[in-house]
């Protein structure tokens, strides 16, 4: 097996929130102590319910905001502030809303020029133009679609856009942040369909973000589940899916709906509401809402094992 492209080490992520005047600020733990390896041309998943610091986890990774504590490294280099021009080159994000990410004012070739134009500078004009317009065909646009504007795009095609840009630089890894939740779900196909060929045309790592399992079971080797900030288990895919250990996935799995209308299905649902990352609960965090909850659970935090284990003290 060859080298892990990514590897984090508890990686943490909090944010200081003002809360007045003269009240000092409090901290909200959007990350704790996330821990992981990237095989190259993999995909990982990263799942939980909104809230849960997936894409807080997104934009560590991609450099876009720091770690508070932890560390992470991109084929053998640190992923310190010092790095960071070096290596963005080598992780790319996804958004996403493709409204949201794509300049209105510019073309779609000006689009797909710019990370040329900033990491490039010794490109010409008519390379950029060249490579640009190829990119297009990869993600089956078409060459009149070089010179329009996104506002003219479906929601589909402007994902197309996005994943275009995001191939620019040639990157290693791409962070896919909730990529077809903005979609019809006709469209979601196509474009998981686009993504998948690419991995393995490109040889292309994958950190999937997403909430909805159903896609995360065609997409996903591996699978990270989330819930307020920190990993509750993670493993490859088939075993989450088939024998979840932890209470919690094995809730997001009741909810997941099924193509046959035969199947026997049971509904976990969870009491209570998500707390608040700024006052997480001593012990385990889901123990509020838990149905195997003892005292233990109030007291003591269980540790997350080795893959395909899960962070509890009473596991399914």
């Amino acid at each position: 097996m060859s080298d892990p492209i990514i590897i984090a080490q508890n990686l943490s992520r909090s944010y200081d929130v003002k809360r007045g005047l003269l009240s000092a600020p409090r901290k909200l733990h959007a990350l704790a102590d996330v821990s992981f390896t990237l095989q190259p041309g993999k995909t990982l998943a990263v799942v939980g319910e909104s809230g849960c610091g997936k894409s807080t986890l997104a934009r560590v990774i991609t450099m876009i905001e720091p770690p508070t504590g932890g560390s992470f490294s991109v084929q053998g280099t640190a992923g310190t502030a010092e790095n960071w021009a070096s290596l963005r080159a080598s992780v790319q994000i996804v958004f996403q809303d493709p409204y949201g990410s794509l300049n209105p004012r510019q073309r779609v070739g000006a689009i797909l020029e710019e990370p040329l134009k900033i990491n490039r500078p010794e490109m010409s004009a008519a390379e950029r133009t060249a490579q640009a317009r190829d990119m297009l065909g990869l993600v089956g646009l078409r060459p009149e679609h070089f010179d329009r504007y996104p506002h003219m795009f479906s929601g589909g095609q402007r994902q197309r856009i996005a994943v275009a840009r995001a191939l620019m630089l040639d990157p290693k890894v791409l962070v896919l942040d909730e990529p077809v939740s903005a979609l019809d779900l006709s469209i979601q196909s196509q474009i998981l369909n686009l993504l998948v060929d690419l991995q393995d045309r490109l040889g292309l790592a994958y950190l999937f973000i997403s909430h909805d399992l159903s896609v995360v079971r065609h997409m996903a080797d591996d699978v990270i589940v989330m819930y307020l900030g920190r990993a509750v288990e993670m493993g490859p895919k088939a075993q989450i899916f088939a024998t979840p250990h932890h209470p919690y996935t094995k809730a997001l799995l009741s909810a997941t709906p099924v193509a046959d209308p035969t199947a026997h299905k049971t509904r976990i649902k969870l009491q209570g509401e998500l707390p608040s990352p700024m006052n997480v609960p001593a012990g385990c965090a889901f123990a509020p809402r838990c149905w195997k909850a003892q005292s233990r659970c109030q007291s003591e935090r269980p540790p997350l094992g080795p893959a395909g284990q899960a962070a509890c003290f009473f596991p399914e």
